[in-house]
């Protein structure tokens, strides 16, 4: 033993000095060593002189790994600690110095990163099978001889790939390896469980949360589904079922991929198994890396290798039915529902909204609608009101072309009335009146006490009865009770505060009445109006507006304490005060030199020699690939009507260039 330390001792020391150790007997406790890195280990000793004896080894290999210093351990223990992890070993270890724990981590590491990749023996044989995938005998021959590539009922001691040695993430999960023999057992549990979807999505989540399971998993369901003494039975299935759910939410890395080709095309033809084979090796082509795993409802789909039915509503009642695969594109309904409404003609372009009662966003182009419909049941679950998905006008490129006889005619129609109630019409009392007993009329045609009518905030915006009932001064102020004791005082105010709140709601129903009183005079006058000429009527009257046509988003600079209104139109960007008809600023395309963003929420333009920022709630910046077209969008420019102005043909429905708001892009 001597011997052995002493030639320790003539290796190449890198590094060496005294740390402390935790070691976990009844206890956790901490001793000191004396440690030494070598260009091959970690290794500590009971004390630094030459014949001091080698208490434990820790071989570093490039699988090992490092957890740095930290200041949460400092707090808690008064000590910097660095963790390092082997195959067999971890030492945790501990210096009431800083600079001391980073130089340890630094030089543990720097001998990691120069340490040869490990392969692990799947790895070797699917590189034998790729070199012999020409040569049936060969392949044949390995999948003989090696029981680890074929199917098996037994457990899964390590993964089939290689991963580091204690890679922690925070998600809740252990490490990779331990996850990834977790995730053999919940494979083989496919085969005797009633409903498979269950194990199938948790399965999909694991892959989604931690990358790098993702090509384990693929490798699995292949060993899985290699040389099965019962291929053809419903258990087997299973496999197959996941593989596919997984080839239309994961691609494989590039040598996983090849490997797994090898394995689709070497199915026997015409059996169930070449069926699913073929969808999948379709599905590969196709697959881009999802943001959400796959619903309930698809993954059933999937399983049975069918489309899903997706409903998506259009301005008014109206829905189409479309059949939808995993793959299918925002860009693509809103080609189709072009075609199903006979819009493919149209100056227009539309686009894709997630949509419920108080709030709507546009759909990305490229977003896939499974996703988006996932993500529309989530939310649905996490609140009272409905989602939906909704296909409407985009940008008015060109409103004098619109037929009145036409659906988007309609749409505009529709879609001009949701900005009204919403607030994002600047128009005196009087216009807002005559709007919504044009509503009345069009909906409902000639006055009738018979007919029932819609609830007063479906015709008129309801900041405006609020302003007429509730002046701001009546108000209390938020937190008026905050920070006080509960006494006589506080109670009176509380009192005196529910009775104010009490008036004020008689008050706005009061209001209320006054208002619907007045809108349903006005209605009786419009007696002998079609729906057509009320749906004029009302476009004529919201036309008034110099922003009509515009989409708008809530913004605010710097030169303003007050909101605004950036508005985007075919021809110019104008800035509004919110609630005022008259732009304060408007800046043709052709006079708009730069624009750019330049965090997640300052959005700036540069028109002459002026220089304007936008302070925004949200920017989008993965949109900024469209900024190229934006100076084609003058007036002048023949293109301009075959383009979207936030730039690409029409029907790519990227989000806007311009932020988000909580309110709704409005015509």
């Amino acid at each position: 033993t001597n011997e052995t330390n002493c030639l320790m001792m003539l290796v190449c020391v890198l590094f060496k000095g005294w740390l402390l150790r935790e070691v976990r007997g009844s206890w956790i406790k901490h001793r000191r060593y004396w440690f030494v890195l070598s260009q091959d280990s970690l290794d500590y000793f009971s004390g630094p002189e030459k014949g001091a004896r080698r208490l434990g080894t820790l071989v570093l290999t490039s699988l090992c790994s490092v957890i740095w210093p930290d200041k949460q351990t400092y707090k808690e223990t008064g000590y910097w600690s660095i963790t390092v992890y082997g195959r067999k070993h971890c030492y945790r270890l501990y210096t009431k110095h800083f600079n001391e724990a980073v130089h340890w981590a630094c030089a543990i590491q720097k001998i990691i990163d120069t340490k040869s990749p490990v392969e692990t023996p799947t790895q070797l044989l699917i590189r034998d099978i790729e070199e012999n995938k020409f040569n049936p005998e060969v392949v044949e021959h390995i999948y003989q001889h090696n029981p680890i590539l074929k199917y098996t009922q037994g457990p899964l001691y390590a993964p089939l790939l290689p991963f580091p040695y204690g890679n922690h993430n925070g998600k809740g999960y252990g490490s990779v390896r331990e996850e990834a023999v977790k995730l053999f057992n919940c494979l083989q549990q496919l085969e005797l469980v009633r409903e498979p979807v269950p194990i199938i999505q948790g399965v999909l989540q694991t892959c989604l949360d931690l990358r790098p399971l993702r090509d384990e998993v693929y490798c699995q369901l292949v060993k899985q589904t290699s040389h099965t003494p019962s291929p053809y039975t419903a258990a087997h299935l299973r496999y197959w079922q996941l593989l596919t759910c997984m080839s239309c939410t994961f691609l494989p890395g590039p040598n996983m991929l090849k490997y797994l080709r090898f394995h689709l095309k070497s199915q026997s033809p015409e059996s169930e198994m070449d069926n699913y084979a073929s969808f999948i090796s379709e599905a590969l082509e196709k697959t881009k890396c999802r943001e959400c795993v796959p619903s309930w409802d698809e993954i059933q789909m999937l399983m049975n290798r069918q489309e899903m039915l997706c409903t998506v509503h259009y301005p008014g009642p109206g829905s189409c039915q479309l059949y939808i695969s995993s793959h299918t594109t925002a860009n693509e309904v809103v080609r189709r529902m072009q075609e199903k409404l006979g819009l493919q003609d149209s100056k227009n372009t539309f686009a894709l909204y997630e949509q419920n009662a108080l709030w709507e966003q546009p759909v990305s182009g490229s977003a896939l609608i499974a996703d988006v419909l996932t993500s529309l049941t989530t939310k649905e679950a996490e609140s009272t009101s409905r989602w939906k998905l909704c296909f409407k006008l985009y940008c008015l490129l060109d409103a004098d072309s619109i037929s009145v006889d036409s659906i988007e005619y309609f749409f505009l129609f529709e879609q001009c009335h949701e900005m009204v109630v919403r607030g994002q019409l600047p128009a005196c009392e009087e216009d807002l009146q005559a709007l919504a007993a044009l509503r009345l009329q069009s909906l409902m045609g000639d006055f009738s006490m018979h007919v029932p009518c819609p609830p007063l905030d479906e015709l008129f915006p309801g900041h405006m009865l609020e302003t007429r009932s509730c002046p701001t001064t009546q108000r209390f102020p938020t937190g008026l009770l905050a920070g006080t004791l509960w006494s006589h005082t506080a109670t009176a105010v509380q009192k005196q505060k529910v009775e104010l709140d009490k008036r004020l709601r008689s008050r706005l129903k009061e209001e209320s009445s006054s208002v619907m009183t007045s809108i349903l005079e006005r209605w009786k006058g419009l007696a002998g109006y079609s729906r057509r000429d009320s749906m004029a009527a009302y476009l004529t009257i919201a036309r008034q507006w110099s922003g009509f046509g515009c989409t708008l988003y809530e913004s605010s600079t710097g030169s303003f304490s007050q909101k605004l209104w950036l508005g985007v139109a075919a021809s110019s960007v104008s800035l509004y005060k919110q609630g005022e008809s008259e732009a304060l600023e408007s800046f043709p395309y052709g006079q708009i030199c730069s624009y750019s963003v330049s965090d997640s929420n300052t959005f700036r333009i540069t028109a002459g020699d002026r220089d304007l920022m936008f302070e925004t709630t949200k920017v989008k910046t993965d949109s900024t690939k469209n900024l190229d077209s934006f100076s084609s969008l003058s007036p002048e420019n023949p293109c301009c009507h075959g383009r979207n102005f936030f730039g690409g043909d029409r029907g790519d429905m990227s989000p806007p260039l311009f932020p988000k708001s909580s309110l709704t892009p409005a015509l």
